[in-house]
Order: C-alpha cells, then structure tokens, then sequence
C-alpha cells in the first residue's frame, strides 16, 4: 500500500477509532488507546509543536499513524471492519457536523486559561 493509500485509509480510521471507542465489543485496553488516538487527533497541541522546523509536522506523521495503527491491532478485525463501514457512510453525506466533540477541546483549552491566569496573578 503506498503513502497516498494509507493517508486515505487513515481519513477513514479516524473517525473509525472513534466509533470503536463506543462500541462495547471493544476491549477495554483498546478503548483506552482509541481514546489516547482520538484526543491526540483533535488536540491543537502537539508533543512537538508545529512550529519547528520539518520536526513539528513530522510529528504528525508519525505519532498519529502508529497511534491509529496500535489501536486498529487491539481492537477485533470485525468490530473494526464494521466501523470503518460505519465510518465511509459518515464521509458520504459530506463531513460530519457535530460539533459537540470539540467540547472537550474547548474546555481542557478553557482549564489551562484558567491556570495560566491564577498563576500571573497570585
């Protein structure tokens, strides 16, 4: 499978990781991992952030792909076939609009805010 493939294939195992998430078929080791995947994936910081030079987008070349990869081993074959199905009928009536999955973002976002602001001041 070349590199075009797998970046295709990895627009679908996301939102697929994150179907598995709610399934009670999946173990609990990989729930924990897809909830790891799915939390890196949305979070706008990075263990090298962006800015970097070549190092900051290499990071999410690579952690982001191995996390999805663990996480597609621990979870089924079938229960993770029947996300992906899940997951491409997801993408056919355009992209998803529940922004109610940002709201964890927002309010670990909100949180260091609120840290950083108690410490200048006290």
């Amino acid at each position: 499978m070349g590199l075009k493939e797998r970046a295709l294939r990895l627009k679908t195992d996301i939102p697929a990781v994150f179907i598995a998430l709610r399934k009670k078929e999946t173990p609990t080791l990989a729930k924990m991992t897809a909830g790891v995947t799915v939390a890196y994936a949305l979070s706008p910081i990075d263990l090298i952030p962006d800015f970097i030079p070549v190092l900051g987008y290499l990071d999410d070349l690579i952690v982001l792909p191995a996390l999805v990869a663990l996480t597609v081993k621990l979870v089924p074959f079938e229960v993770f076939e029947q996300c992906r199905r899940e997951a491409e009928d997801l993408w056919l009536i355009g992209r998803p609009k529940r922004w109610i999955y940002a709201l964890p973002i927002i309010v670990v976002w909100l949180l260091l805010l609120l840290l950083v602001v108690k410490f200048i001041w006290f």
